[in-house]
């Protein structure tokens, strides 16, 4: 267990210890579960008998300066270590159930057409990479000495670059590096990521001789998907694709839906999707696409992925959750909007993400471009969209997981109370009043996290 240090905080906890509503104040903070940012609300709540109308109980934020605490439910691991770990077991339990069953989905989707594709960015320049073959590390790039790009530049390099290297993802030479093609991809990929799944549809359709409104009738295509940043700042997509009967995972997909079929129409469609990017005469033309490296393998209901060209629903669901708490501070940019020109200078990144940073700026100050909001998701490299999304049907949601999770919480406190075989109702009102911990509240917080606290302890 690693030690924090708050300001102020021992003594004030010591302080603190002393007072009669210390077991209320400590609970209200504990079961958060270590949340680092939690929202302070004000007001009050009654339980009501439903059958007679009496008022059973009432309780209002009669603790913590007045005020009750809720999670921040953020995200993203490097804001709320905690909340970010409850959305990430909610993430791998909505992506399993849409592979295995489970959570009102039926266990018959384990038997249906499922296949893991990772779909890549382009290329805009050569950068900086670590390469392997066999277990060895193979040089970088290899080229013949003396060929330099028109910047004087070498146009390859034999370091074999260790896992920390910082200069993984860096351009060989910034000036070829076509930055504002990068920014531009980022800003259309979540529009590339939609047209993919609609040239899918068409693909699959065409595949077996069907029209789109034939295809609609007997089958529909199911998917959940995350984006990962690379080292070199641009995201890749992961998605589980399924192949459903017409109505979803209640129906079965028709006899010519197979593995190999689903397989060969990702291939198919993923060289063929293309958008125009704006602003030609400025940037010049750019035609936005995805890379040529696709991976697809089908996935398996059981088992571990032991280097084959399969992946079991756990590594699959368990990958995906991985990488949805995640945001663009994994490829070495930071995680908070950036409002001025000016804090750019002061930003704690890499040449390479700065040089991403400024496109977004520049770009984004331009009439062609505002639509984009480039400036808005500077801090983003430019990539505006979701990092974990899903299709309609293709399980469960996370509302109704945390809908769950809040019932199963309030039936634990009915029945604390005597009240679990009592019909009641709960009305209350709330409002926002700050958020934060005060020092003695912070470092409470920091060791139930770094004991492996959770929500609803």
């Amino acid at each position: 267990m690693t030690s924090t240090f708050v300001p102020g905080g021992a003594a004030a906890l010591v302080a603190r210890a002393s007072e009669p509503e210390f077991a209320a104040w400590r609970r209200n903070i504990v079961r958060l579960g270590g949340c680092t940012n939690p929202i302070h609300l004000v007001g009050t709540a009654t339980v009501f008998d439903t059958t007679t109308g009496a008022a059973l109980l009432s309780h209002g934020s009669e603790v913590y300066g007045g005020r009750l605490l809720t999670a921040c439910g953020n995200r993203r691991a490097t804001v709320c270590p905690a909340c970010s770990a409850l959305y990430r077991a909610d993430t791998y339990q909505l992506v399993r159930a849409g592979l295995v069953g489970g959570k009102n989905v039926p266990e018959a989707v384990s038997g249906y057409p499922r296949v893991f594709a990772t779909l890549t960015a382009p290329g805009f320049g050569p950068v900086h990479t670590r390469r392997e073959r066999d277990g060895r590390v193979r040089a970088c790039r290899p080229r013949r000495p003396g060929e330099c790009c028109p910047h004087g530049r070498p146009t390859g390099c034999r370091a074999r670059h260790l896992v920390d290297n910082p200069r993984l993802g860096e351009p060989l030479c910034p000036r070829c590096y076509d930055y504002a093609g990068a920014v531009l991809w980022h800003a259309f990929a979540g529009r590339l990521w939609h047209r993919f799944g609609l040239e899918l549809r068409r693909e699959v359709a065409r595949q077996v001789g069907l029209s789109r409104a034939e295809f609609g009738e007997v089958a529909r295509l199911s998917y959940a998907k995350v984006a990962e940043y690379q080292r070199r700042g641009l995201v890749h997509f992961h998605g589980v694709i399924r192949l459903d009967g017409p109505y979803g995972p209640d129906s079965s997909p028709p006899g010519w839906a197979t593995v190999a079929l689903l397989m060969d129409a990702v291939r198919s469609v993923v060289g063929r999707v293309r958008l125009t990017a704006p602003g030609a005469d400025i940037v010049g033309p750019r035609v936005l696409r995805f890379g040529t490296q696709v991976d697809v393998r089908p996935v398996t209901s059981y088992g571990r992925n032991a280097g084959e060209r399969l992946a079991s629903a756990a590594s699959v669901a368990g990958y995906i959750a991985k990488y949805a708490t995640k945001g663009a501070e994994s490829a070495g940019a930071v995680d908070g909007r950036i409002y001025h020109a000016r804090d750019m200078v002061m930003l704690p990144v890499r040449a390479h993400v700065l040089r991403m940073i400024g496109t977004c700026w520049w770009l984004g100050g331009l009439p062609e471009f505002e639509p984009l909001g480039l400036r808005r998701w500077a801090h983003m490299l430019g990539y505006g969209g979701h990092f974990s999304t899903k299709s309609r049907r293709y399980s469960t949601t996370l509302t109704a997981l945390r809908e769950a999770r809040a019932e199963h919480r309030a039936e634990q406190q009915r029945a604390s109370l005597g009240l679990a075989d009592v019909p009641t109702v709960t009305v209350g009102q709330w409002r926002y009043a700050g958020r934060g911990y005060s020092p003695e509240g912070a470092l409470l917080a920091a060791s139930v996290r770094e004991g492996g606290g959770r929500h609803g302890a």
